[in-house]
């Protein structure tokens, strides 16, 4: 007992608790800090054995030393008469208590503030976690991830026939129900990488590679190709084709009936046959997507050259009218072409694509398109999706735009499932990780678009509009500061300022004394309507809205109808119009666009998920 009460005395029990009070509140906020700055367990680790070691040398210090006017002292020459830890223990307890009273502090702010975040970041790693595992059960371990071919031709100026051999066979592959292949996008995002296969499988979620090399020279062909066992690392099979051109197709069949009788194990799977076109005019075809991606304003232009070249020695070759169709929509959507030329070009090359073969489903995808974003028609946009669906259930790319025509319609989580199928299918691309960004800010679920925009601008830093959509995030889940913060860094002026006049009113419309000035607010907009009234006609319409200016937001909108803005098509799956919902023209102006909830109820479209 006489040792019990010289510890009381000594006020080593106190001490002990102020460190252990110390020491947990400590590692709570070292546990919330560390991880985003890169620090993981191992640093927590340390964190804690350090803490736990220190406990006893200050129990020690405690005991042998006392802390007087005059400073540290040893108990045994501090005086018992002169001796304060009396009054060391009233600053001890009260050390004691402000320690607790942060903890509990702490507590609630990481109760309330953080918890939601980590329990919905925790929520959506779940779901995706279940959806990518239920598409892979549902093909056991028949995934593979065909990377680019290696362009090993004598000039090195073939890539893109590599590469688009490499395309082809993923494509071949694809059409195989029971076999699951990892897009294009994601599998050639990692090119130049250096990952080891197992690697590769890792990030993509597959169970076998396919890889290779082609040289070219003339009329002469060598492909080199292997499918890898991604878990063993091991070389499965091997094949090289000397060939000529004309035998090209012969070589694609023959390298994907191979890694189907590798990889379909006990099931009865057919190797899969492609379409064929004259050799010569396929070396085009491949020249002329490869242009049509570089997406720049002569890259369209050789592409349509290219196209119209292959369709002077094929006419009846459907990828190709139906790619050049891709190619001057995109020239009407970026402004390369006036709209109205560029959408009936377009329009023209996908109906031939039909008339050559009317069970190609692409090219009801891109008859769906138009119809949604250039004519406003709903209805036959639904018409031409569910065709192609119906000719292609497992095209995962048709069933991502499935979902995005449903959020158009207005329904924005009816439209998910879809959207985040086909990103299952495609982690690595950033358009549809940008895609999938736009579908969660329809469907009200901001911290997941904050999630979907930072990774794709993780993919892809300079993708367009992926600052200005994650600043918009960021401003409708209620952080208009941050917000602008981040639309600062879209390139784009047009937009920046769109996004900076809605996110500096939020952050500012609280502010005393703003009501007869001048805000950053108002220069954002003038500077806006000064520059881009032209072609933002939507866009100014839903910053009004956003502004609580209903007046000037059904103007633009009726301006937006005049000049045929694209934008309109996605009137009903953008919150920003949430302001003007209730007002009495608001509804009359969805039935002139034909999208009013009567006018869209008989509008069926039916999505089944592959298994």
């Amino acid at each position: 007992m006489q040792i019990f009460a010289e510890l009381r005395r000594r006020n080593v029990f106190r001490v002990a608790v102020a460190y252990l009070v110390s020491a947990w509140l400590i590692i709570q906020v070292v546990e919330t800090v560390f991880p985003p700055f890169g620090f993981g367990d191992a640093a927590i680790r340390a964190v804690v054995v350090m803490l736990g070691i220190g406990l006893l040398p200050v129990l020690v210090i405690s005991w042998v030393f006392e802390l007087t006017p005059e400073g540290l002292k040893l108990e045994k020459d501090v005086d018992r008469a002169e001796s304060v830890t009396w009054r060391t223990g009233r600053k001890l307890d009260r050390a004691i208590v402000a320690v607790l009273v942060l903890a509990v502090a702490y507590f609630a702010i990481d109760k309330f503030v953080f918890d939601p975040a980590r329990d919905a970041e925790q929520l959506q790693n779940a779901r995706q976690a279940a959806r990518s595992e239920a598409i892979i059960a549902s093909v056991g371990n028949r995934s593979i991830a065909v990377l680019p071919f290696v362009d090993l031709s004598p000039a090195s100026d073939q890539s893109y026939f590599s590469e688009g051999i490499a395309e082809e066979l993923l494509n071949l592959l694809a059409t195989i129900p029971e076999v699951r292949v990892t897009s294009r996008s994601s599998a050639f995002a990692l090119k130049g990488k250096g990952l080891s296969v197992p690697e590769i499988a890792e990030q993509l979620r597959v169970s076998y590679v396919l890889d290779g090399s082609v040289r070219k020279a003339g009329d002469q062909v060598r492909i080199s190709a292997q499918l890898i066992d991604a878990q063993s690392d091991t070389q499965l099979w091997a094949r090289n084709f000397d060939r000529t051109l004309q035998n090209i197709f012969q070589i694609q069949d023959e390298i994907a009936g191979d890694v189907v009788n590798q990889i379909k194990g006990t099931l009865n799977i057919a190797s899969p046959a492609q379409r064929q076109t004259d050799p010569v005019a396929y070396a085009l075809f491949l020249q002329a997507r490869e242009q049509r991606r570089l997406g720049t304003v002569d890259s369209y232009d050789r592409a349509i050259e290219l196209y119209q070249s292959v369709l002077e020695i094929d006419p009846n070759y459907p990828p190709a009218w139906d790619e050049m169709a891709s190619a001057y929509q995109s020239q009407a959507v970026t402004g390369l072409r006036p709209a109205t030329e560029g959408f009936r070009l377009a329009r023209e090359a996908a109906l031939a694509a039909i008339d050559a073969d009317p069970s190609y489903a692409q090219a009801y995808g891109t008859l769906a398109f138009m119809s949604q974003y250039y004519d406003a028609d709903l209805a036959a946009a639904t018409r031409y999706l569910q065709r192609a669906l119906e000719l292609a259930p497992g095209d995962s790319a048709l069933i991502g735009s499935a979902g995005m025509l449903l959020q158009n319609m207005g329904r924005a989580q009816e439209g998910l499932g879809p959207i985040e199928y086909k990103v299952d299918l495609d982690p690595l691309s950033a358009a549809w990780q940008y895609t999938l960004g736009i579908a969660y800010i329809s469907a009200g679920r901001f911290e997941d678009a904050v999630r979907a925009f930072e990774t794709t601008i993780g993919l892809s830093p300079d993708f367009s509009l992926a600052h200005y959509n994650l600043g918009i995030a960021h401003m409708l889940a209620g952080r208009p500061a941050e917000a602008a913060t981040i639309l600062l860094e879209e390139p784009r002026e047009d937009w920046r300022l769109a996004g900076l006049a809605m996110a500096y009113f939020e952050r500012d419309r609280h502010k005393p004394g703003n009501a007869q000035e001048s805000t950053a607010s108002d220069l954002a907009l003038a500077e806006l309507l000064e520059k881009y009234s032209g072609n933002m006609t939507y866009n100014i319409g839903y910053v009004y809205a956003y502004r609580d200016d209903a007046d000037d937001a059904f103007e633009w909108l009726e301006l937006a109808v005049e000049v045929g803005d694209a934008g309109l098509g996605e009137i009903l799956s953008q919150p920003l119009f949430e302001n003007i919902h209730d007002d009495p023209r608001w509804l009359p102006f969805l039935r002139k666009l034909g999208r009013s909830p009567d006018q869209l109820s008989g509008i069926e479209l039916s999505v089944t998920l592959p298994e």
